[in-house]
C-alpha cells in the first residue's frame, strides 16, 4: 500500500472515531424544554435562556426532583451549572422512593457555598461515602459562576470531577449501578440553581 492509500485510510479511522464518539454522546437537555425529564413534588422547574432554572422556597420540606425518564448504567455525565441559594445534586443510579426526598441512590453535591462540592452522598443509604478535600475546593470551585461537574460510572467504580478536579473516587463499590439521573432541589432550603448543559456519553 503506497502513501497516498495509507493516509487516506488513516484519515477514514479517524472520521470513523469521531462519528462513533458523536453517536455515544446524548445531550439530555435539549434547551427549549423539560422533554425527557419529570419533575417529582417539591419546588419548580422551568426553562430560561436555553438553560434549567430550579427555585425553591424555604417553606418548602419536600426535596424538589427533576428526574430523567431513562434509567442509565455506565456512563460519563458531565454538567455545567451555576448553584446560586441552596444545596443542590446531581443525583444518578437512583430509585424513586415514596418519601420527601422522592429517590434512594447516589448524589454528587452541588452547593452554592461551595461547601463538600463534588463529594459523594448516598441518600437512603450510607449518606456521607466520600467528602471532598477543603483546600482543593477553595482554589477549583467557582462561586456564583458556572462550574462543570463530571461523574463517571464504570460497574463498581465510579469517580467525580469539579472543574476537571478528581473529588470523590470510589472503587468495588457494593452501592447500585443503575438508575435514574436527577437534579435535586434540597427541602427547607431557598433554592435557585441552574443547568445549561447535561451531556451523556454511554
Amino acid at each position: 500500500m503506497n502513501v497516498k492509500n495509507l493516509l487516506i485510510l488513516s484519515v477514514l479511522k479517524l472520521f470513523l472515531s469521531f462519528s462513533l464518539s458523536a453517536q455515544d454522546s446524548v445531550e439530555l437537555f435539549n434547551g427549549h424544554d423539560l422533554s425527557g425529564w419529570t419533575a417529582l413534588p417539591g419546588g419548580e422547574w422551568s426553562v430560561k435562556e436555553g438553560a434549567i432554572v430550579g427555585q425553591q422556597e424555604k417553606s418548602e420540606k419536600r426535596h424538589g426532583m427533576l428526574l430523567s425518564n431513562e434509567v442509565y448504567s455506565d456512563f460519563e455525565l458531565e454538567v455545567i451549572y451555576k448553584s446560586l441559594e441552596g444545596n443542590s445534586g446531581l443525583y444518578f443510579r437512583v430509585d424513586k422512593v415514596k418519601s420527601n426526598v422522592s429517590v434512594n441512590g447516589f448524589q454528587a453535591e452541588i452547593d452554592s457555598r461551595g461547601n463538600d462540592a463534588g463529594g459523594l452522598y448516598e441518600t437512603g443509604g450510607r449518606a456521607w461515602v466520600v467528602r471532598p478535600p477543603a483546600k482543593l475546593l477553595e482554589t477549583c470551585y467557582n462561586h456564583k459562576g458556572w462550574n462543570t461537574m463530571k461523574v463517571i460510572a464504570k460497574g463498581k467504580n465510579i469517580r467525580v470531577y469539579l472543574n476537571g478536579h478528581l473529588t470523590a473516587e470510589l472503587k468495588n463499590d457494593p452501592g447500585r449501578t443503575k438508575g435514574h439521573i436527577g437534579l435535586q432541589l434540597h427541602g427547607s432550603q431557598k433554592m435557585h440553581v441552574i443547568y445549561k448543559s447535561i451531556l451523556l456519553r454511554k
